[in-house]
């Protein structure tokens, strides 16, 4: 098997897997991934992360020209000013995951800071996130939006919408993902309770130890 359709395989194991454990519902999120040749395959538009074909992935090449595959997602705009603006970015994903989205709802959250420091992992993982605002679905906008952080940040929220966090490679953006789906349900769960939060000398240890992109 090559490389490319080791990639596909997992593009399509890794969506599967989110959908199944209701990270996303219905025809809704979207995936890609940069491509051994300096491409990218990325998932059609209107398809289920629970029934994605690997031969139908959008393939598009290194000068940013549909090759193969069916239509791409409509929030190409979002994954393009990643890849454009974060060299690191191998992979990026989109989900309407629930708990993140409500999250996005309270008045109390940080705009620049969106998950509050209650566990190490998301800190680990994400770095700071970004709260950005309400956008029509499928808006140029929200990539313009990403662009203006100037690759600052590996993982924004859109109000109302969903997060999108760009990784080193697939599995590496999944797992930062979910780890921004579980904080934000803990600052749900904690909402309206004395919890204890991770301290700021704490943080400052973990994004120091943990070389996290933080004062950004």
């Amino acid at each position: 098997m090559s490389e490319e359709a080791r990639l596909r395989e997992e593009i399509c194991l890794l969506a599967k897997s989110m959908f199944d454990r209701g990270l996303t519902g219905g025809s809704t999120g979207n995936i890609s991934a940069r491509t051994p040749d300096g491409g990218l395959l990325v998932s059609p538009t209107g398809t289920s992360f629970g029934r994605l074909d690997p031969s139908r992935l959008s393939r598009f090449d290194a000068d940013g020209r549909q090759i193969g595959g069916d239509k791409p997602t409509k929030e190409m705009p979002l994954h393009t000013a990643f890849y454009d603006t974060r060299s690191t970015a191998g992979a990026v994903v989109h989900l309407h995951s629930c708990h993140s989205v409500a999250w996005s709802l309270m008045p109390e959250v940080d705009e620049d800071n969106f998950l509050p420091p209650l566990t190490p992992y998301a800190i680990m993982k994400l770095g700071k996130v970004k709260l950005l605002p309400f956008f029509m679905p499928g808006d140029p906008a929200m990539g313009d939006a990403v662009r203006g952080l100037a690759g600052k940040r590996s993982a924004v929220m859109l109000a109302n919408h969903g997060p999108v966090v760009a990784g080193k490679d697939v599995e590496a953006a999944c797992n930062a993902i979910e780890e921004l789906e579980d904080t934000a349900r803990l600052a749900i769960l904690m909402r309206g309770h004395q919890a204890r939060r991770l301290s700021d000398e704490q943080v400052r240890a973990l994004v120091t130890k943990f070389d996290v992109e933080w004062d950004t």
